[in-house]
């Protein structure tokens, strides 16, 4: 077989390689998002157990540790799966593999944590804490998975699943917010601060995902937005901020409250679960398909190769070999029958290149697009880092102040914190330029 035909039947098997490593990293998306929803299960009913002093859910935490467990394993055989030689693993691999590592260490600590809390040697707020940061670390994975796809339309579909989990994540938090804040009555300022951070927040999750998400999905998730119990939701929200240590709301409201946002974060898990049977059926399509592909090549160029002269279908990937851009090739073409190929083989290897060289260009720039959305989530989250770091704010304090400023300057949020992030590095560039004078 002549070196090109060669090395363009690799590129394509190099290419079901990759999709096949992708269909895996999709898979443990699949599980990840199983994992983090019994977590948050378990961060909930842990948390009443706690505050109710063993009273409320000690068979329902119980129960819960199964669950939880179980999803635990599946997301563990998923970690071994993973394709950890190094000679293959790309610059990209290395912080999905570091996040992974990351998980697998606060996993093992987990029944720690639970031996605390059936103890009673853990606060509330701790407990809450600890689970929030594994269940970080997950979507950590999530996150990573997406940024290193290499198929846009997988990455799309991840990049939808990640803001979606992300924000699914956050309402559970909002859930323990306002749940110890009817409990006593009334919500601190803090409080109130952290609430309007939250719901701000799930907004900006949520719209990324209405982004990129398949319409079939969104229409169950409008629905989901606008059912009863996300209108009683957002009247609690109302009766939250308005309650005060004179105007406190009846204890009885914190259950009411519990229940209600449990009922929406389980009936957004059919959400989660539809995102990851669309990740896991356009896996396998697009495997066929390359598969298909690659038959169709290995085909046709064997037909051109005993002397059939002719062109390709417009189900393959070869492209008529005519035009002013072919022509001004033709002195390049003519150089194949030097190894021994007529110059009209040549020809047609030559557009099977350039069509596949075409589509993966088409690829580039929709993968680009797909991965805005993470690009800038990356820049707010290291610019909040630094507000917190050299200004000691907390994160909601650190994103409400870039979102006045964004709003103040009518500017995007991740605009503000790219400019923020190029202030950092001028000032860090100059006082090291200082020192070295």
């Amino acid at each position: 077989m002549r070196s090109a035909e060669r090395f363009l039947l690799a590129a394509k098997r190099c290419e079901i390689v990759s999709l096949e490593q992708l269909a895996l990293t999709c898979e443990l998306v699949s599980t990840v998002s199983e994992l983090v929803h019994q977590l948050q299960r378990e961060r909930g009913v842990s948390n009443v157990f706690l505050v109710s002093d063993g009273q409320r859910f000690t068979d329902r935490r119980t129960l819960q540790i199964k669950e939880t467990d179980a999803a635990e394993q599946a997301v563990r055989l998923h970690f071994e799966r993973l394709d950890c030689d190094t000679a293959s693993v790309s610059c990209d691999g290395v912080r999905l593999f570091n996040r992974i590592a990351w998980v697998l260490h606060a996993l093992d600590l987990l029944q720690d944590l639970r031996q605390q809390i059936a103890a009673f040697n853990v606060s509330p707020d701790d407990a809450t804490t600890a689970f929030s940061r594994l269940i970080g670390g997950l979507l950590a994975v999530v996150f990573e998975a997406a940024d290193t796809a290499a198929d846009p339309v997988v990455t799309r579909l991840l990049v939808a699943m990640f803001n979606f989990m992300q924000g699914k994540e956050l309402a559970g938090q909002e859930r323990a917010c306002l749940a110890s804040g009817f409990a006593s009555g009334y919500l601190s300022l803090d409080q109130q601060h952290r609430l309007q951070h939250l719901i701000e927040s799930q907004a900006r999750c949520f719209d990324i995902f209405t982004e990129f998400a398949p319409a079939a999905i969104l229409q169950d998730w409008h629905r989901l937005s606008h059912d009863d119990v996300s209108h009683e939701i957002a009247r609690l929200r109302q009766v939250a901020t308005r309650s005060t240590a004179q105007s406190p709301v009846p204890s009885g409201v914190s259950e009411l409250w519990f229940e209600l946002a449990s009922n929406r974060i389980d009936a957004m898990k059919g959400i989660d679960d539809q995102l990851a049977q669309a990740l896991r059926h356009l896996c396998t399509d697009k495997i066929k398909a390359a598969h298909q592909e690659l038959h169709e090549h290995q085909q046709s160029l064997d037909s051109l190769t005993d002397g059939q002269d002719q062109m390709l279908s417009p189900g393959t990937l070869m492209l008529a070999s005519t035009g002013a851009g072919l022509e001004s090739l033709a002195a390049g073409l003519e150089s194949f029958s030097a190894d021994g190929m007529s110059p009209a083989l040549g020809r047609s290897v030559f557009d099977l290149v350039q069509a596949q060289a075409q589509r993966l260009q088409a690829i580039g720039d929709e993968l680009n697009e797909a991965r805005r959305a993470l690009h800038e989530r990356k820049l707010i989250e290291r610019a909040k880092g630094l507000l917190m770091e050299h200004q000691g704010l907390s994160e909601e304090q650190a994103y409400r102040l870039m979102r006045q400023t964004a709003m103040q300057q009518s500017r995007r949020l991740a605009d503000v914190a790219e400019t923020l992030l190029n202030l950092t590095d001028l000032l860090q560039s100059k006082s090291y330029a200082t020192k070295t004078e």
